[in-house]
């Protein structure tokens, strides 16, 4: 959450001041008075000016909705946005008549609108929110379909005693991939090279 100080000749200036400087409403903060103006002598010697504290609210799922309205504005793609805060994570479905266009070639694209949408959030936040993002189930379908990919792959290196290199993929896939086959005796998997282009491969285990 954002906090900042102001000033000005009455707390209620210092207040506005403050809020222009966020650009929030007064709902949007909550204010804490640090001193009170002063008229000093005369109205001259030891004048102070009042000073207060605002923080920002923290109205996470509002400004992940009009981040996430004004990008699929500007693609002029119509989405309905849900979203629900579980603890530490913001999980957010989305629904509308083109959400191949949102999910793209194995899900790259969804990826992206969920990596810039958590650089919004978190930024200048002491504490991280993760973002989860999903469409028409596509997380749940990609799973199941990795699952499947990771044991016909595992068997393949089995049979040709060769390792097996799988096509590129993100963490979160990779990370599918290395949990589905970790129990399987006799099969071994790793990754290598660098994002995006890093890569698992599964392989017998070295005796």
């Amino acid at each position: 959450m954002k906090t900042i100080e102001s000033t000005g000749k009455t707390i209620d200036e210092a207040i506005e001041k403050g809020l222009e400087e966020l650009s929030r409403k007064r709902e949007q903060v909550t204010v804490k008075t640090l001193e009170y103006p002063t008229n000093g002598f005369l109205g001259i010697i030891g004048q102070k000016d009042a000073k207060v504290e605002l923080t920002v609210k923290d109205d996470l799922e509002d400004d992940a909705k009009k981040f996430l309205l004004t990008m699929f504005d500007a693609m002029d793609i119509p989405v309905t946005v849900h979203i629900e805060k579980q603890g530490d994570t913001l999980e957010i479905d989305l629904e509308g008549p083109n959400m191949g266009l949102l999910i793209g070639r194995r899900g790259q694209t969804l990826d992206s609108i969920q990596y810039l949408l958590s650089l919004a959030i978190n930024k200048d936040r002491d504490r991280y929110v993760k973002v989860y993002m999903d469409t028409e189930n596509y997380r749940k379908k990609r799973e199941e379909t990795l699952k499947r990919l990771a044991k016909k792959m595992a068997d393949k290196a089995k049979k040709t005693y060769r390792p097996v290199y799988l096509e590129p993929m993100n963490p979160y896939e990779r990370r599918i991939i290395h949990s589905t086959l970790q129990k399987i005796p006799g099969i071994q998997t790793y990754s290598e090279g660098k994002d995006p282009n890093r890569r698992v491969i599964i392989e017998l285990k070295k005796k």
